[in-house]
């Protein structure tokens, strides 16, 4: 008789579990926060070096760029050519977003892209910014100086939409590479000279602050091409 008991009562619960709306929502909400991604696919694949192949391809990487940037109506200068982003770029952009919600900044202005390069670290722009000693920190500081802080219980969206003139690098970053007529990718460096472009952009200012100028501009540009045309696929 006990282990018939035991036996109803145990089948009893389990019914009870599969019925109940509390079960099945607080399980859902479980689910949902493991599942909810950070960055979307394609920039998640970037940022983490790109999605590999099965054996017997394993190892070999589908592709550095997975995710293209989002511009408006470039030039096309060349012809009809696709437009290429490099997998630095792409992380760039993906730590830009990143680092408006740190400082919990309503949009991803050209401060979130100077910061986004920092932040990747292995471009010729970043290691080009170090060089002359603008940093991470250095750069956020005067982007509070710039454009103040914000309030500090404000959120900022998961992916801060663009201001013009961030809106601006990326477009002049597209042009330039077309304009150039040669082949590879565009990247971080003619990020970083798009956001250069802009005398009126906060990221100018900063850099401006910060000691970079039109000399630095230039000797960058003279890279700009040969880092593209090296990005890896």
């Amino acid at each position: 008789m006990a282990t018939a008991a035991q036996a109803a009562a145990a089948a009893a619960f389990l019914s009870f579990l599969s019925s109940s709306p509390t079960h099945h929502t607080a399980s859902s909400s479980f689910v949902s926060l493991r599942a909810t991604p950070v960055l979307p696919v394609s920039l998640r694949a970037a940022a983490t070096g790109g999605p590999r192949l099965s054996s017997p391809l394993r190892g070999r990487r589908i592709g550095a760029v997975v995710a293209q940037l989002p511009t408006t109506h470039p030039e096309v200068a060349s012809g009809d050519k696709k437009i290429r982003w490099s997998s630095r770029a792409v992380r760039s952009f993906a730590m830009a977003e990143l680092e408006a919600r740190k400082m919990r900044y309503p949009t991803t202005g050209t401060e979130g892209l100077l910061m986004g390069i920092l932040v990747e670290g292995t471009s010729g722009a970043a290691k080009l910014l170090r060089a002359n000693g603008i940093t991470l920190l250095k750069v956020r500081e005067e982007a509070a100086n710039v454009l103040g802080k914000s309030e500090m219980f404000y959120f900022s969206p998961m992916h801060p939409p663009l201001t013009e003139a961030a809106q601006r690098a990326l477009d002049w970053a597209v042009n330039e590479k077309l304009k150039s007529g040669e082949d590879g990718e565009v990247t971080a460096n003619h990020l970083l000279l798009g956001i250069w472009s802009d005398k009126e952009s906060a990221g100018h200012k900063i850099l401006t602050s910060l000691g970079f100028d039109d000399e630095k501009a230039r000797l960058l540009a003279e890279t700009a091409n040969e880092e593209a045309a090296m990005s890896p696929r």
